[in-house]
């Protein structure tokens, strides 16, 4: 994700008028939000796998299922929760350079 959306969307949410309408909201809560892997040529299926299995704290068998669907449909929705948990997840899977986006809804 490009630093400057990354900056967007963390500014967009993280002011207290913002978390204040989410707490009253229930928003938080709703796993709004979902991560998702686009593949590449680069990376093994190990490397992806073992990449989500830290950013997601998922099982294996997950990892491997999420893996073997971004080899053959070019991506997968490898996580879902919250904006701020998908910043997380997504910015661990991008330490090695997969590439994920961000979707609501």
């Amino acid at each position: 994700m490009e630093a400057s959306v990354l900056k967007w969307l963390t500014a967009s949410f993280e002011s207290p008028e913002t978390r204040k309408a989410e707490k009253k909201s229930g928003t938080d809560l709703l796993d709004a939000y979902r991560v998702i892997l686009f593949n590449d040529e680069e990376h093994t299926f190990d490397e992806v796998i073992e990449q989500i299995i830290k950013a997601t704290q998922c099982s294996r068998r997950k990892a491997e299922q999420c893996t073997w669907e971004v080899h053959t449909r070019g991506r997968s929705i490898v996580y879902t929760g919250t904006i701020d948990a998908c910043l997380r997840v997504s910015s661990i899977l991008e330490e090695i350079a997969l590439k994920t986006e961000i979707q609501t809804g």
